[in-house]
């Protein structure tokens, strides 16, 4: 294993302050109030919005009543363009549109794309599977509205990382099963894809910086506490019985992360059912490395590269 520099490891430990490990329900939702708005510090940490790129808020539809959205579109950029669905992570206790501004925008610009990041309904005061429904509900309700913001939703991916990344991987399987919206492309950043815990990283990486062990069980207690269904596949979508048919995937992983497995694995699960996938393992790695340009190296090689297969998966189709 490679060894973690020594800015991760300053990462690690000012996250601790902000695990749900240990929280109770009322510090969990008192921590979701204070986290809205913009903070200063947390926009340099996490990057800011990246310049030429116009930025707008709506709402789409959730499974029970109205989400908020935000809208990223490369400044100045003619015609129609691909349509990317941004899912933020947080282990569905946390995150929200302020805190994705840097990806949303970056994708947007890097990849030419429609940028619409969804802020769905947060555990622990909803729990599984309203953040997995409020996503397809507004996946629905997104692409059928694609021609007001000048994007294809025929061309059209999810992208999201950590417990974004798990609702992205749900959102196919729904959008398989329920005959919605056909997914081109889906771009999996370290994502969480088994609930029920089968993943060897998780006792080698068990004190990893970022997420440990801990973190991973208090993140799951909390979205699909014990009495909940931990395998189904809108929950676990790694457990699905039948993974064909599911769109051509990038899975990042990174190499200190407890959850790591869920990617490796979750590949091994579509290519075996005929889903092209790459993979990239980023060496010496936290979980949560792209959340962190300023400070992790490895964060703009891992946006170029999902930025590049975007732009060469959502290429228009020349006409034979």
């Amino acid at each position: 294993m490679a060894k973690l520099d020594l800015r991760v490891r300053l990462i690690g430990q000012a996250l601790r302050r902000v695990s749900v490990t240990g929280k109770s329900e009322e510090q969990i939702l008192a921590d979701q109030q204070r986290s809205i708005g913009h903070n200063p510090v947390l926009d340099w940490l996490l990057g800011g919005l990246a310049p030429g790129v116009d930025v707008s808020d709506d709402t789409a539809a959730g499974a029970e009543g109205r989400i908020p959205v935000r809208i990223y579109r490369p400044h100045g950029a003619a015609g129609t363009l691909p349509l990317v669905i941004l899912i933020h992570g947080g282990g569905w206790t946390s995150g929200n549109l302020d805190t994705y501004d840097w990806l949303g925008s970056s994708i947007a610009k890097g990849a030419g794309a429609v940028v619409v990041s969804l802020d769905y309904r947060l555990a622990p005061a909803h729990r599984w599977p309203a953040a997995a429904e409020d996503c397809y509900a507004a996946l629905v309700d997104v692409t059928a509205r694609a021609p007001q913001w000048r994007a294809d939703s025929g061309r059209l991916a999810v992208v999201g990382d950590s417990a974004g990344g798990n609702l992205a991987a749900v959102l196919t399987l729904m959008a398989r099963d329920r005959s919605g919206p056909a997914i081109t492309w889906q771009g999996l950043i370290y994502p969480a894809t088994d609930l029920t815990l089968g993943s060897a990283s998780l006792e080698e990486n068990a004190d990893a910086p970022v997420l440990t062990k801990s973190d991973v069980l208090a993140f799951r207690s909390h979205y699909v506490p014990d009495d909940g269904d931990r395998s189904n596949p809108y929950a676990s979508p790694l457990l699905a019985p039948d993974h064909s048919g599911l769109p051509p995937a990038l899975i990042q992983v990174a190499e200190h992360d407890p959850i790591r497995d869920d990617g490796l694995r979750y590949a091994e699960a579509l290519r075996a059912a005929g889903v092209p996938v790459r993979v990239t393992t980023y060496v010496g790695m936290p979980h949560g490395y792209l959340a962190f340009p300023k400070l992790c190296r490895s964060a703009p090689q891992a946006l170029a590269e999902l930025c590049t297969e975007l732009r060469g998966q959502l290429a228009p189709q020349l006409a034979l």
